[in-house]
């Protein structure tokens, strides 16, 4: 991508709303804009980012044998009406009438819809287990939006649902969830621990949370160093010692990317999702459901990977592989940046050419540490003279030079 051309406009100051340093370099780098209270648009850098977070997802749910759909934004009221949680959710829904003047709701969450799908559709246990997820909108009517992306009333979101025949199997796949969230957050650059939790409005026999220790975390959680045990402080309140090897807790803040729920039969019995048994007697089918949400989950990544000049992206979400900058506005210069472009292009490693002739080196020096791509190339008249190339991870202080035969064949 020629960055001329590119729809990217960095500022020179942080907006002055922005508070956690995620909210101030995502908006600064120009990766997201808000535009009312909670809501965001992601531009180009952004947008680029949140498709890889969703590829890394979507490639995770389908190693686990899910299949993916799309359920509408817009829910039917009368499926909430059967569960009793049209008044009853917290935070609670975003709620409007048609022009018939009849009542729907902005999902939050898609527990009814998906029940409604199954219960229509299985009836035998020879149909489960069945594991269905989707990636979409959700709409959190929030009291307080906080946190840039971090706490937001519109966002994009994971949710996968599992259906069987009993508990244990349930449980079975409850922890191969766990072991694949685990691989989705570390994929994505972040060391997650997993802890226990409340299940809030969306219920259950069982919860878990998966948490980034960071400071400008809005969640507090007690975590054993000895064993590695940890709870939200909401599900078990102020304890001093580990449930599990009674060493002392730490209290830490952290910022939640993921809950998982074993939801037993909840659903199933009140809106009679039911399957029949081997011995043909009728059961209510066993539910689990597990979500993400993907702008938080960008948004956690950055707090975690900064320094004091801006953004620095883990290689696999990253917008671009390589930052490819000339930093003179001369021929020879010009004519081979052109040809690395090029060449990089034709090896299918994504790059941002910055081609900008009005802007100095050290504009364009600035604007890159700010975006943060992994991977800089600098190309200038002093190393071409010596057929070289000046390659530089943006995590790393040290340059290195190569010769420019040699970039064929670098691996980044």
């Amino acid at each position: 991508m020629l960055q001329s051309k590119f729809f990217c406009k960095p500022k020179k100051e942080y907006p002055k709303e922005a508070e956690v340093i995620s909210h101030k370099l995502l908006a600064r780098a120009d990766f997201i804009e808000q535009t009312i209270s909670g809501v965001y648009h992601f531009l180009p850098l952004g947008f680029r980012v949140l498709k890889k977070i969703e590829g890394i997802i979507r490639e995770e749910m389908c190693s686990l044998g899910a299949q993916e759909l799309y359920l509408p934004v817009l829910q039917n009221k009368n499926l909430w009406l059967e569960t009793s949680r049209w008044q009853t959710i917290d935070p609670p829904l975003f709620k409007l009438k048609d022009r018939h003047q009849k009542e729907t709701a902005l999902g939050s969450t898609h527990e009814e819809e998906i029940t409604d799908i199954v219960r229509k559709r299985i009836k035998s246990y020879q149909n489960l287990p069945l594991f269905l997820f989707q990636i979409q909108d959700k709409f959190r009517n929030e009291m307080r939006s906080s946190g840039g992306l971090l706490r937001t009333r519109e966002f994009l979101m994971k949710d996968l649902y599992s259906f069987h025949t009993d508990e244990k199997d349930l449980i079975k796949f409850y922890q191969k969830v766990k072991k694949s969230y685990f691989k989705i957050f570390k994929r994505c650059g972040l060391k997650a621990i997993c802890v226990e939790a409340s299940p809030g409005t969306i219920g259950g026999e069982l919860s878990h949370e998966f948490m980034v220790i960071s400071e400008s975390g809005e969640d507090r959680i007690l975590v054993c160093q000895k064993c590695g045990w940890g709870a939200n402080i909401e599900k078990v309140g102020e304890i001093k010692k580990c449930y599990l090897c009674q060493s002392p807790l730490e209290k830490k803040n952290s910022i939640e990317v993921g809950h998982i729920f074993n939801l037993g039969t909840k659903y199933s019995q009140a809106m009679k999702a039911n399957f029949r048994d081997k011995d043909g007697k009728e059961r209510p089918i066993f539910m689990g459901c597990y979500g993400i949400g993907l702008g938080r989950l960008m948004a956690a990544v950055v707090e975690v990977h900064h320094d004091d000049k801006g953004i620095l992206w883990p290689e696999e979400i990253a917008p671009f592989l390589v930052h490819l900058i000339p930093i003179e506005n001369i021929k020879r210069v010009k004519k081979m940046s052109e040809k690395l472009y090029q060449g990089l292009q034709n090896r299918g490693i994504e790059v941002l050419y910055d081609d900008r002739e009005e802007k100095s080196g050290g504009e364009k020096f600035a604007e890159a540490d700010l975006i943060g791509i992994p991977h800089r190339i600098v190309v200038s008249e002093k190393t071409l003279k010596k057929n070289c190339l000046e390659i530089k991870k943006r995590s790393e202080k040290r340059v290195k030079l190569i010769k420019i035969k040699q970039l064929s064949g670098f691996t980044f």
